[in-house]
């Protein structure tokens, strides 16, 4: 009989060690140190805030005098529909588990510690660059309003930090650096006071948003939607189809940040409901808005006229329609602040939930008593992210926040098609597990895959779906797409992607009952998978070159620190012990 090699068995620790997958018992998963005081509209508008922002004021334009025209406003509702298709994962995931650390917890329990790791240190870069960002912009707009007056005094009597366009910012950005600083203390004065103010700016900028569009409307004109221009092209399509596609994939990124409210888990008072209808809620109110804001712009002005860096308010200058123009910069600053909030609200819980499971220094983990927040993690990612926003400059670093984000997505998709093919304890008891995971008869070499370990297959389904989504990819991104070799890589990409979804469909769901489930299972995670690993595809090298350096630092940190300090680690090697105390203790009572 055929005996594993030393070496085998060394292997199959590892990859125990590092894939661990963490564990919830009982009520375990609704425990918290933090306060749950957060409803089901505080956690709606923490995503609505990160979502609308100032990019709406400036994105818009640029994908109508560039990409779409007027059809921008199918791309909205296509990239809604896009983005919806990870939410749901999202939103079974809340349901699910109701902690802190959104993606970061849900790849931990679903594909295990590393890549766990790699999530949560790539949201943590995420985070820190997004905040940077907007306050350097929030500090540049103020300035741009009073005429360069900060910049010029900044430069008079502090001075200069390089002669620009490198790494570092011309002169330190003194108002981003203090901006960040009071946003964050009023993160710190509590969770509820925090999500109050930031409600309170959401509905300033949707109050605005408002205004302006239907301010905007009182000026359309139906006749720049229909008919032809005098080149013969369709006023509403001028660009095409093949324009309009392209407009969805660049509108898709304003749907970015619907996955902060689940960093709130812990905090929501009934999570596995609150969860779920917040990720909907948000993204019907931000695609909505898109959509609305959208078709007043380009009913107001043709598509070649709008100014693709201030389109509403260049809209409203046209217009002679003055007071639009102040309240557009209201609504900018309010949005901005808004992305700042939920951003310096989400960045401390991810830390902290990587903390609490021992994967990074347990000193981010603490719980200020007063509170209930992360002060710890509060304070130092502040003065990191100030530090941060006032001395570098960002615009070289903004792409990376996509690779972030995307990965996240695509995790939690993969996370969701293989824990809904795993067997489920029945009413409860872990003696007895439902036919989840099991292979269909019709699946062919059933018997092979069922001699596996549990979830090996799904797994090897979902890794082969994965690996065929970025081969279709690469082969268009490569610009073979109409060339021999094109076609044949596109027929072995479709051949492979169509038989491993077909082999997920081959297993048994499991019959865990909870709040929210993903329906049609697996098209919709897979769809998710798809967008997700397309839009990935298509970022830039230098990109994905930053990406992998970051990911050394936090690795370095990983196998000096969190493997040997993971409370999960912990617990197993605690278990056996105990089992073998008992074990001893019954042969002796036998004896």
């Amino acid at each position: 009989m055929f005996q594993p090699s030393e070496v085998q068995m060394r292997a199959k620790d590892c990859m125990d060690l590092l894939f661990r997958k963490k564990t919830f018992h009982g009520s375990s998963s609704m425990d918290s140190q933090l306060k749950r005081c957060l409803g089901v509209i505080d956690v709606m508008f923490l995503a609505v805030g990160q979502m609308i922002g100032a990019g709406i004021y400036v994105l818009a334009g640029s994908v109508v005098h560039s990409q779409t025209g007027p059809s921008i406003v199918i791309s909205f509702t296509m990239a809604g529909f896009a983005a919806l298709m990870s939410a749901f994962s999202y939103a079974e995931f809340g349901a699910r588990y109701p902690r802190a650390g959104s993606a970061y917890t849900y790849a931990y329990v679903g594909v295990g510690e590393l890549w766990a790791f790699v999530i949560g240190w790539t949201v943590i870069l995420e985070y820190m660059i997004g905040n940077a960002a907007v306050a350097r912009s929030w500090s540049g707009y103020l300035d741009t309003l009073v005429h360069h007056a900060i910049s010029n005094f900044t430069l008079d009597n502090i001075g200069t930090l390089s002669s620009g366009g490198g790494f570092f910012s011309r002169y330190p950005d003194v108002l981003s650096f203090l901006l960040i600083v009071a946003v964050a203390i009023v993160v710190a004065a509590g969770t509820k006071s925090s999500a109050s103010v930031n409600t309170g700016f959401v509905f300033l900028n949707l109050t605005v948003i408002a205004f302006i569009t239907v301010y905007g409307f009182t000026y359309a004109d139906i006749s720049l939607w229909i008919g032809t221009d005098d080149q013969g092209r369709s006023k509403f399509f001028p660009f095409g189809l093949a324009g309009t596609l392209s407009g969805a994939a660049t509108c898709f990124f304003s749907f970015i940040g619907f996955e902060c409210l689940a960093t709130a888990g812990e905090e929501a008072k009934n999570p596995k409901r609150t969860i779920p209808i917040a990720t909907f809620g948000c993204l019907i109110v931000v695609t909505f808005t898109y959509v609305v804001m959208s078709s007043a712009l380009t009913l107001m002005l043709p598509w070649d006229q709008v100014n693709p860096s201030a389109a509403f308010a260049d809209a409203f200058d046209v217009r002679n329609a003055q007071v639009a123009k102040y309240i557009i910069t209201i609504g900018a600053l309010a949005g901005m602040l808004n992305n700042l909030m939920t951003g310096a609200f989400a960045l401390p819980r991810c830390v902290y939930a990587m903390a609490d499971d021992g994967l990074i220094f347990s000193f981010f983990a603490t719980i200020n008593k007063y509170t209930k927040v992360p002060l710890n993690a509060i304070i130092v990612f502040t003065l990191l992210n100030a530090t941060l926003a006032m001395v570098f400059d960002l615009e070289a670093l903004v792409e990376f926040l996509s690779i972030g984000t995307l990965l996240a997505y695509s995790v939690v998709s993969a996370c969701v098609l293989i824990l809904r093919h795993q067997p489920a304890p029945i009413d409860g008891d872990l003696e007895k597990m439902d036919s989840g995971g099991t292979i269909k008869s019709w699946v062919p070499f059933r018997n092979y895959w069922e001699s596996l370990p549990v979830g090996r297959s799904i797994c090897v389904a979902v890794i082969a779906l994965v690996a065929s989504y970025f081969w279709l990819a690469f082969t268009i991104r490569l610009g073979l797409l109409f060339t021999i070799e094109g076609y044949i890589c596109i027929g072995v990409g479709t051949v492979l992607i169509v038989t491993s979804f077909l082999f997920i469909y081959g297993h048994e769901q499991n019959s865990l009952d909870l709040n929210f489930r993903v329906p049609f299972v697996p098209l919709i995670p897979c769809l998710g998978l798809f967008i997700n690993c397309f839009m990935m595809s298509f970022l830039d090298y230098l990109t994905w070159a930053r990406f992998f350096i970051w990911m050394a630092i936090g690795l370095v940190i990983y196998f000096i620190y969190g493997i040997h300090n993971s409370k999960e680690g912990k617990k197993r090697r605690v278990v056996p012990e105990s089992s073998l105390s008992t074990i001893s203790k019954n042969n002796s009572e036998k004896n």
